[in-house]
């Protein structure tokens, strides 16, 4: 967005001092042309910027001009970046401080920066977690907040999904991670790293002691770490399926991204439009209850194993729907739109998993 590049620009020049049109190119990824543009836009709204030609050239702001935040706090400074997540902001205990520091922002702007950035907040909005999911309650989130922040530690009882089924642990939290609006808290615990459901902690408390955090600890390397790992141990065999013509488009709606994307990549589709891929699975019971929603559009082949306890399940099925003859009747096809979009009420349809 243009507004944001404008302001990135602004605060380069008055955090780094003169710069030429190429560094500040190379810095915003953008051509030396844009940055033309952009400071000929910045200097129509008043900001007092001028550039000299020549080898030691560049732009700098004239008389040390700073813009002003109107008096930001710490803790608003410190909030911006989750200027995009209002929800997950008021999860941590900051909305009403957020709010404070959107307003200042806001009144420091020159009046065409205001007028875009007012646009942005009309027209975009972020909803984070998936269609037909449950907000989970996280009373002890603002508390594992802050024992991240000032290195605290913390004493949790957690709920897990193996015995014994709650645990009592000492944590040392590192850092937060919000992932498809579910929130987990990065903790070494007994000299390890581990990664905690906040959802699934059922009573915390500081133990007012602080911690030495892991010079060498990187979140965003740790958790990208942690994803691959799970992802490993999360698929443990595979399947050979065939999909049908009009299977084939629900696949990312219905199933797994893995398994969309193996037939996607991999799959071979045959002289009647079906398409034939191995594809990752989790265990046969997961893989059952998954192909399953495609209904008669997918066929599993291999193993046999998987086959025949898909046709058992199916002859259950049957069973229990089966009509007496007097009242087996044939039923016509439902006129619906078999790519699952919105109905005309702008309601989306239920094909989240």
């Amino acid at each position: 967005m243009r507004a944001s590049r404008l302001l990135s620009l602004l605060l380069l020049l008055q955090t780094r001092g003169r710069m030429t049109a190429q560094q500040l190119a190379d810095e915003l990824e953008v051509s030396v042309r844009t940055i033309y543009r952009d400071i000929d836009a910045l200097n129509g709204a008043g900001v007092p910027l001028y550039g000299d030609a020549g080898h030691a050239g560049g732009y700098q702001l004239l008389g040390g001009y700073r813009t002003r935040l109107t008096g930001l706090t710490a803790a608003e400074a410190e909030t911006l970046f989750l200027s995009g997540l209002p929800g997950p902001a008021a999860e941590l205990g900051l909305g009403s401080v957020l709010a404070a520091a959107t307003l200042k922002l806001r009144a420091a702007l020159p009046a065409s920066l205001r007028e875009n950035a007012d646009r942005l907040s009309e027209r975009f909005y972020l909803d984070a977690p998936g269609w037909y999911r449950r907000t989970e309650d996280v009373p002890f989130l603002p508390l594992v907040a802050s024992a991240v922040w000032d290195r605290q530690l913390i004493a949790v009882r957690y709920r897990r999904w193996k015995d014994p089924e709650e645990v009592e642990r000492t944590l040392e939290p590192h850092g937060l991670v919000l992932k498809a609006g579910t929130w987990y808290v990065v903790a070494r615990c007994e000299g390890a790293f581990r990664t905690y459901r906040i959802d699934q902690i059922v009573a915390a408390q500081e133990c007012g002691r602080a911690f030495d955090r892991d010079s060498g600890f990187d979140l965003q390397t740790y958790w990208q770490s942690y994803l691959s790992d799970f992802h490993e141990r999360l698929y443990t065999a595979h399947a050979l399926i065939r999909v049908s013509p009009g299977g084939v488009p629900r696949l990312r709606s219905l199933l797994s991204a893995a398994v969309a994307t193996a037939v996607h990549n991999d799959g071979v589709t045959g002289p009647d439009g079906w398409t034939t891929a191995r594809v990752p699975i989790e265990s046969p019971e997961q893989a059952i209850r998954d192909f399953f929603r495609l209904g008669a559009d997918i066929e599993i082949l291999e193993p046999a194993g998987l086959r025949e306890q898909a046709a058992r399940t199916a002859s259950a099925i049957a069973r229990l729907y089966a009509l007496p003859p007097c009242l087996a009747v044939s039923e016509p096809e439902p006129e619906s739109d078999p790519s699952g979009g919105d109905d005309d009420r702008g309601e989306p349809q239920r094909l989240g998993r």
